[in-house]
């Protein structure tokens, strides 16, 4: 993919929408920028407010409509549109209305876009998107959710922050729902190379006890319902990681993040279940999962977490 050429687009110009535009542009993700929503005059102020300010950022050109013609020729695709979330109600409650939408707004996109990598991030995003496959009939490795990029990412803040270390010398993931039942991957965990388990407060920080983790746990799973509920609705760090995935395709980086795909295969006697594990992101999308050691607790924490997924499928006769 040529840096000159390379096209971003992102269906649902709300919050979310417009602030993964808006980190798009700071970050110089892609040269164009689309923005589609159905409200016409919402998405053409959208437009210009960001275009005006273009002087400040790496050269680009932002483009919009209602029409999703202006999707063609993309290279990634971002799925925004969706119920929104109220405050108090869980990922999982918005399915019906928003998998009824992808149903009647998808597969125009893609009749515009078929060679695009899709990148689902309207939630709850693990059933969003296994519903996005069956309506497409695309592979798993062409569309895929954000799945946890958030969630560990904020896992990742809140660690840095309990061990007074730099978030960048953080390596952790969460695992499965983008939601409730997420898992931390607490095994695998390292701080600088150490192994997480093993870290002991040499700089300045608190102890890493199994109470401490199960409150960081917590504090992640929460996060989202606190920032609703104050300020109705998480868009700002959803918008730096969604541009952080659209720029690993892009960049071809082989990056690993835990997006949401796909289980076609028999994993730990998971399978047919969309849900996060860290995963090789390239040019060709979501690739291969890295076969990462999973505790007891944590494999069944992840089939926990897979079964609830497929009872939200089963509910909607997906």
């Amino acid at each position: 993919m040529e840096s000159a050429g390379r096209k971003l687009s992102i269906i649902g110009a709300g919050a979310v929408g417009t602030s993964i535009a808006y980190a798009a542009l700071i970050r110089g993700v892609a040269r164009t920028v689309a923005l589609v929503d159905v409200n016409a005059d919402k998405v053409a102020a959208e437009v210009l407010d960001l275009s005006h300010g273009l002087e400040f950022v790496p050269r680009a050109k932002v483009i919009g409509s209602p029409d999703p013609a202006v999707c063609a020729d993309s290279d990634v695709v971002i799925f925004t549109a969706g119920a929104k979330q109220k405050p108090g109600q869980t990922r999982l409650e918005l399915a019906e209305a928003t998998i009824d939408l992808t149903r009647r707004a998808l597969p125009p996109i893609v009749e515009a876009a078929p060679n695009a990598r899709y990148v689902m991030v309207t939630n709850p995003v693990d059933v969003i998107t296994y519903a996005a496959l069956k309506f497409t009939g695309l592979p798993r490795s062409q569309l895929f959710g954000s799945g946890t990029v958030l969630d560990s990412s904020r896992l990742r803040f809140l660690l840095s922050e309990h061990c007074r270390v730099a978030v960048q010398n953080v390596h952790a993931y969460i695992a499965g729902e983008h939601g409730d039942s997420e898992i931390p991957l607490w095994s695998s965990a390292t701080i600088g190379g150490v192994p997480l388990l093993d870290w002991e407060p040499t700089t300045g920080g608190e102890l890493l006890d199994a109470a401490a983790r199960d409150a960081i746990r917590a504090e992640v799973v929460g996060s989202a319902y606190r920032i609703i509920q104050g300020k109705g609705a998480t868009n700002y760090a959803i918008g730096l990681a969604s541009a952080r995935i659209a720029e690993a395709v892009l960049d071809d980086e082989h990056r690993v993040l835990p997006v949401s795909s796909l289980i076609e295969d028999d994993f730990h006697g998971i399978s047919d279940v969309c849900l996060s594990l860290p995963t090789v992101v390239d040019a060709d999308g979501a690739g291969a999962r890295l076969p990462i050691a999973l505790s007891t607790d944590e494999l069944s924490g992840l089939r926990s977490s897979a079964q609830t997924l497929k009872d939200m499928q089963n509910k909607f006769g997906l």
